[in-house]
């Protein structure tokens, strides 16, 4: 009986300990790192937040190691600006349907329990671009805007189907005959529609994401919708660290600007 006492009693306080810990991880600023819909999520709120909805960002990915580093210039100015900086891990979910209900899960979380406004900028950084602009192109009503560092922004282009179909349940040549109902550059009318800006930083150099069937496509197409995108291409440069990619003045007053007209 003592024994039993003692082993449920353990237990119990392993559960409590584990349940103190909550979710973890590193961050490149101080923030709140708690759990939506059992995935990571942070929010990063700038020390005296404005009266009234707070203006916010969303970084993605936030796969393990990201945001890094390269992101603290920019967060700085975000926060400075009094914008918070918020992301989720969806893991490596291409857009998926299933990585898009995780971002409606975060936006429910932020929206209707800790004060944000109704709209915000999606920031996505090279893959991160697909999970957010698949994410805005469904919810268009719920973005002031979307900003990208060389974002994908084409299934087809990377990671292509056969490595993307897992994340959708399909075979590739299943996901090929539904591309269309997925893929950010065949979705862009409702966002067009909307009057939700779009901003993009790609090099004209990127073997990893060409900019010609990524950014320049959806910039081509989302003109000619009618709608409104901000392209800068630093010549000679791919898919890298290059401090420019993340010290961009003209992508940090797009976000803060659109950020701002959100609220």
């Amino acid at each position: 009986m003592r024994l039993r006492f003692i082993l449920a009693a353990w237990l119990s306080w392993g559960g409590i300990l584990g349940a103190a810990e909550g979710p973890q991880k590193a961050l490149p600023l101080a923030g709140e790192v708690f759990s939506v819909g059992g995935k990571v999520a942070f929010a990063m709120v700038p020390p005296e937040a404005a009266a009234g909805k707070r203006p916010w960002v969303w970084y993605a990915p936030t796969l393990p190691g990201l945001p890094a580093e390269e992101e603290k210039w920019m967060f700085e100015r975000f926060q400075k600006a009094g914008l918070a900086i918020v992301g989720i891990d969806v893991g490596e979910s291409y857009g998926s349907p299933e990585g898009r209900a995780a971002f409606a899960a975060l936006y429910g979380e932020l929206t209707e329990r800790r004060g944000f406004a109704a709209k915000g900028v999606l920031l996505g950084r090279s893959r991160g671009g697909l999970m957010g602009l698949s994410w805005a192109a469904e919810n268009p009503d719920k973005v002031a805007g979307f900003a990208g560092i060389y974002p994908v922004c084409n299934l087809a282009s990377y990671p292509g189907l056969e490595r993307a179909s897992g994340a959708y349940h399909l075979t590739a040549e299943e996901l090929g005959v539904h591309l269309k109902e997925h893929n950010p550059i065949d979705r862009l009318e409702g966002l067009a529609r909307a009057g939700v800006p779009l901003f993009a930083i790609h090099g004209d150099r990127d073997e990893v994401v060409p900019l010609a069937a990524n950014s320049q496509l959806v910039c081509d197409r989302y003109r000619a919708l009618g709608g409104k995108m901000e392209l800068v291409v630093p010549e000679g440069q791919g898919h890298n660290m290059w401090p420019g990619f993340f010290q961009s003045e003209a992508l940090v007053a797009f976000v803060i600007r659109e950020a701002r007209a959100g609220r």
